[in-house]
C-alpha cells in the first residue's frame, strides 16, 4: 500500500514506518475500492468507520426537509471524513457518495472507545485524533463563514480568501465543478456563473474553469 498520501494526513504524519504500522492496526484501516456512485454511508444508517481518501473524490451531502441537497464536504486525497460521527457511534442523515472512482482507507474508532490495555502509544494516537478533529471544526467554522455572507460576491471572495489565507496566494486552483461550487457556496448555478462574470468585468478576479487569480 502506498503510504504517501496516508503521511499527508494530520492523524499519520510524521510516523516512522514501524509507528504508522501500528497506528493502522490501531484504528483497523484497511484499503478499499469505490466506484464512481458508490456510497460509502447512506443516510439514516449507523456510521461505524470513518475514511481517509487515497485517491478519487467523495462528496459528503445532507437534505433539507424539502429535498434539497447541500454539501457539506469536498473530500480530496489526503483528507479524511465522517470521523466525528464514527467515534459517537450515531446514526446520521448525511449521504457520503464517490464522485470517482476512490480509493479509500476504511477506518474505525473502536479502540478509542472501547479501550483495553493503553500504552503510550495508545495515547499518542487518541491526541492526534483529536487535532484531527480540532482541524474538522476549524473547516467547519470557514464554511459558516462563507455560508453566513449575504450576497454571492462575498461568499465568492470570502471562499478565495480562505485558499489565498492557506498558502494558495493569488492563484488559486478550487477542487470544484461549477456546479459543485454552487452547491458548496449555497446559490443557484446560474446565478454564480453571472456573479463570476462580474466580478471578471470589474477587474477583481479572473478565472477559467476552476483556476482563479486574484487581481
Amino acid at each position: 500500500m502506498d503510504t504517501s498520501v496516508i503521511n499527508q494526513c494530520v492523524l499519520f504524519k510524521g510516523l516512522s514506518s514501524e509507528e504508522l504500522t501500528y497506528a493502522l492496526n490501531f484504528f483497523h484501516a484497511h484499503p478499499r475500492h469505490f466506484l464512481r456512485g458508490e456510497l460509502f454511508h447512506r443516510p439514516g444508517e449507523l456510521v461505524r468507520n470513518f475514511g481517509l481518501l487515497l485517491s478519487g473524490n467523495v462528496h459528503v451531502f445532507m437534505d433539507d426537509f424539502e429535498g434539497n441537497r447541500m454539501l457539506m464536504a469536498n473530500v480530496v486525497p489526503g483528507s479524511t471524513f465522517a470521523e466525528s460521527m464514527c467515534y459517537l457511534g450515531r446514526k446520521s442523515q448525511i449521504t457520503i457518495e464517490c464522485m470517482a472512482d476512490s480509493d479509500i482507507l476504511v477506518m474505525d474508532t473502536l479502540s478509542l472507545t472501547q479501550p483495553g490495555r493503553i500504552t503510550v502509544t495508545d495515547c499518542s494516537l487518541a491526541q492526534r485524533f483529536i487535532a484531527m478533529l480540532a482541524s474538522r471544526t476549524l473547516q467547519l467554522n470557514n464554511r459558516i463563514q462563507i455560508l453566513s455572507k449575504l450576497t454571492i460576491r462575498e461568499k465568492v471572495i470570502t471562499l478565495l480568501s480562505e485558499y489565498t489565507a492557506a498558502g494558495a496566494k493569488n492563484d488559486i486552483i478550487l477542487p470544484f465543478s461549477r456546479e459543485t461550487m454552487a452547491t458548496y457556496l449555497g446559490v443557484n448555478q446560474n446565478a454564480l456563473s453571472r456573479e463570476l462574470s462580474r466580478m471578471k468585468k470589474d477587474g477583481i478576479i479572473t478565472f477559467r474553469r476552476n483556476h482563479f487569480r486574484i487581481l
